[in-house]
């Protein structure tokens, strides 16, 4: 039970988790990972028989960190101590464990919300929008992200090498598992409305983006490769219809000044698609992606000379397409040319001189990350 200043409800929680250890013949232990509480929290819980650990770094992420480092046991069940979930209930989670699963979430949709036990705004925006986010993303199962009452095998957690510290821990959690191919499965589970005169720790709106973020940073695909494909797309085919002459749609007129802004689209999507590829190889690197994951292979493939060959490729196209464009120029004796004209027989060579610098540049940069700096074994 991660616990900050819970003094009003932490007996209450204890007793019902040593409850329903006795009760289900259980051999385990309750411990309280103490974040730092001020209202007498950490004799509660030693008085009451529970194992009190301290978690030095503020967050929720921490607490529940420490709290699963220092713990004994083969499975581990994780609680808020508000009284706003039941300990009494934690036998179907065990029961998945026993069966093989690895990681159980409570579902507090399929359980039943009491009134009042959950924000509107999060019952019916926040948690529904984050939820289908992270399966979108992931294509986990799970249809309640933060939903706080969970268990899991003890190793199979750990192995995961989880590192937030705030609310995005319980995200982190989901995402990694579903990363590393951990067998997930939801338990209905009652949510009841907590039993403090205080207000919650959560605070909607910064830890709801908090959640969003690293959803978003854990997935480049939909952050910056999906983005970064149809902007490319778009705008090269666009450019390409543009570079024959203008369109005419109704009473629009599509000329030149929409082909620059369609080549600037083109060089951001290709930016975003580099970014994308650099972004999952750093994620492997740093241990924030797992690399037994699809991820770690996603861009094998992809090599220092192939970025080389096809940017020099590129640029060498891109240098012959600007000489015609001047021996266009040469052919009017250098003298004036209208604006669209100029545009028109220069772009083509601008485009592939700087998406060719790009590939290559992308390419050194996704090698530099690759180089393996880890200390050899003497």
């Amino acid at each position: 039970m991660p616990c900050l200043n819970e003094a009003e409800t932490l007996q209450s929680c204890i007793r019902q988790a040593k409850s329903f250890l006795s009760s289900n013949s259980i051999h385990g232990e309750v411990i309280v990972a103490d974040n730092g509480s001020t209202d007498g929290s950490q004799e509660i819980a030693v008085r009451e028989g529970a194992r009190l650990v301290t978690a030095k770094r503020r967050g929720y992420g921490s607490a529940l960190t420490e709290g699963f480092n220092s713990a004994r046991g083969q499975y581990i069940a994780m609680g808020d101590a508000d009284e706003s979930y039941d300990f009494g209930t934690l036998l179907p989670f065990i029961e998945h464990l026993r069966a093989g699963d690895e990681l159980v979430i409570g579902n507090r949709f399929a359980g039943g919300i009491e009134s009042g036990a959950m924000p509107l705004h999060h019952k019916y925006f926040g948690n529904p929008l984050l939820s289908f986010i992270g399966r979108l993303f992931f294509g986990t199962p799970v249809r309640d992200f933060h939903c706080g009452l969970r268990a899991f095998n003890r190793t199979a957690i750990l192995g995961l090498n989880l590192r937030t510290t705030g609310m995005e821990f319980a995200s982190e959690m989901i995402v990694k598992a579903s990363l590393s191919k951990l067998r997930i499965s939801e338990v209905p589970t009652p949510l009841r409305r907590d039993g403090r005169s205080r207000a919650p720790h959560l605070r909607s709106f910064v830890d709801g983006w908090r959640h969003l973020r690293f959803l978003l940073l854990y997935s480049p695909r939909w952050l910056f490769l999906y983005p970064g494909k149809v902007l490319a797309t778009v705008g090269l085919f666009s450019c390409a219809r543009l570079l024959v002459g203008p369109i005419q749609i109704g009473s629009v007129n599509f000329d030149v000044a929409s082909l620059l802004f369609l080549s600037a689209l083109t060089i951001v999507g290709t930016q975003f698609i580099s970014i994308a590829i650099l972004s999952n190889e750093f994620a492997l690197r740093v241990g924030l992606l797992p690399t037994n994951s699809e991820n770690s292979t996603r861009y094998r493939k992809i090599k220092l000379e192939i970025g080389i060959f096809i940017g020099f490729a590129m640029i060498f196209i891109g240098l012959i397409a600007s000489f015609l464009a001047l021996n266009y120029w040469k052919t009017r004796n250098f003298g004036d040319l209208n604006t669209a004209t100029v545009i028109r027989v220069s772009m083509p060579g601008f485009l592939l001189i700087v998406t060719g610098l790009q590939i290559m540049v992308s390419t050194f940069f996704l090698e530099m990350i690759r180089i393996d700096t880890r200390p050899q074994n003497s």
